[in-house]
């Protein structure tokens, strides 16, 4: 069962008990180990800016156009398919798109396929397919998250870098759908063959640039504020106020580190991989006054679930950063969830992101595997692995960040687990679950994701994080 921890949750906790939290000042902050203070860790950041596209606290934050789609035809052909679609050109810039509708439960069963023009050069693409079924993905059946009245249906986003063009079409297969939808929902029948309320996502993830210095927000207040100090705060049980990077430790410093986070109470032997660096939030550029006040975590983190973002594969590393600012401002303004769904990013250059906030060393509760939220954690390669091998670095990055993080939870990355189902297409509510501790989305849940490619290496992940163990 979930808790919401606002910034008086913050004061106690301890890893693997059912409330799990941070302390809330920075002079509070005095890790055993020795994470890089503003000093040392600056260069390092400089150096770096151009391969995570960083924003600073004063950088503009971005925007979403939201446009509703129309019938591609005036009037309806017999026998043809029922189409939408948009043409718009000389819009605001945007580097991601989607489309959504009204409700979470309708699936699209149809093509969605979109073409944009380049900002910088003017031309346009070739249509490109982004993936209707994004169902899968989400906060679990029941949830407050799930059931806030928010949550509308979506495709997943598609990345297009640098945009001031767009022409989207949505086509409704010509088949038509049973009454019912995997997730017990209904589907577009043949009198309704698409859901209603489709709108195009147009997302512009802000400008670019590295933080500098300690946050410049950190003395003030209000509700902006607040969502920051929360969201920096959050991680002080690791590294000081702020920090736009977690530092990797070596296996005797994490080690040390576990001792102290479990209130000075060490295991006989410690399995737990060396703490990897990672990109926090401050780090990529979330504008935390996007998302909803507050954490919600779980009891523990028994099972990771690898998924792809089926955003593309058209990106660099230097985008990453603008990336994952798209898919946090989409999922939490288009499709009306709480936060970024993952726990956390690996791009392809292996760098390591937060996701969710509330610490990335606690059970925050994510909204990645629809069913299996609860006591697991969800880990997002960027990209689209269907027919395209993920890197050996991105391979290698989810291995080393399971390693550490299931280490912080006693969980071994080569052995089974038992979850319970929330509901879903494969499991019914209630039923207990034996899943991998490194599991594919597609292991809980009816779904292509991560991707073919991405799932057969997985073997690869379980077998390198349990040695990174020391199993």
């Amino acid at each position: 069962m979930s808790r919401i921890m606002g910034m008086r949750g913050f004061l106690t906790s301890s890893i693997g008990a059912p409330s799990i939290g941070v302390t809330c000042a920075a002079a509070l902050a005095l890790p055993l180990t020795l994470p890089a203070t503003a000093a040392t860790a600056t260069p390092a950041r400089a150096d770096r800016t151009a391969a995570t596209g960083r924003v600073a606290e004063a950088a503009v934050p971005g925007r979403t156009q939201s446009l509703p789609l129309v019938p591609r035809s005036r009037s309806r052909v017999v026998g043809a398919a029922p189409e939408q679609g948009l043409y718009r050109a000389g819009v605001r810039h945007f580097s991601l798109v989607g489309v959504v509708w009204d409700d979470p439960d309708t699936e699209l069963h149809g093509r969605v396929q979109a073409r944009t023009r380049s900002a910088a050069s003017g031309a346009w693409t070739g249509w490109q397919d982004i993936e209707t079924h994004n169902e899968e993905h989400g906060a679990d059946p029941g949830t407050a998250e799930r059931s806030s009245g928010r949550v509308r249906g979506a495709t997943a986003p598609l990345w297009v870098g640098d945009s001031d063009g767009v022409d989207v079409r949505v086509r409704a297969d010509a088949e038509p759908v049973p009454a019912t939808g995997a997730r017990g929902g209904s589907t577009a029948g043949p009198d309704s063959p698409l859901p209603s309320g489709l709108r195009l996502e147009l997302v512009d993830p802000g400008d670019e640039a590295p933080p500098q210095g300690p946050p410049a927000d950190a003395p003030r207040s209000g509700t902006r504020t607040d969502a920051a100090v929360a969201a920096y705060a959050a991680n002080t049980d690791l590294v000081p106020y702020g920090a736009a990077d977690i530092p990797e430790l070596g296996r005797w410093a994490t080690e040390r580190e576990l001792s102290r986070l479990n209130g000075g109470v060490s295991r006989a032997k410690p399995y737990i991989g060396p703490r990897p660096p990672i990109v926090t939030r401050r780090g990529w550029g979330a504008d935390e006054s996007l998302r909803e006040p507050g954490f919600r975590y779980t009891n523990t983190v028994k099972a990771a679930f690898v998924h792809h973002t089926a955003s593309g594969n058209k990106y660099t590393c230097s985008q990453a950063s603008s990336v994952i600012r798209s898919i946090y401002r989409y999922h939490v303004k288009s499709m009306g969830w709480r936060d970024i769904g993952y726990n956390f990013l690996v791009d392809r250059c292996g760098t390591i992101y937060e996701g969710r906030a509330g610490g990335v060393a606690k059970a925050v509760m994510g909204a990645h595997t629809l069913g299996f939220n609860s006591n697991s954690m969800g880990i997002a390669v960027i990209g689209t692995y269907g027919t395209t091998k993920p890197s050996a670095a991105a391979v290698t990055a989810v291995a080393r960040l399971t390693a550490w993080k299931l280490g912080l939870f006693g969980a071994n990355p080569s052995g089974k687990t038992y979850l319970t189902s929330a509901g879903g297409n494969l499991y019914p509510k209630g039923k207990n679950v034996r899943l991998n501790v490194i599991s594919g989305h597609r292991d809980g849940y009816a779904t292509e994701c991560p991707g073919k490619q991405l799932y057969a290496k997985l073997g690869t992940a379980r077998s390198s994080a349990a040695r990174y163990q020391g199993r």
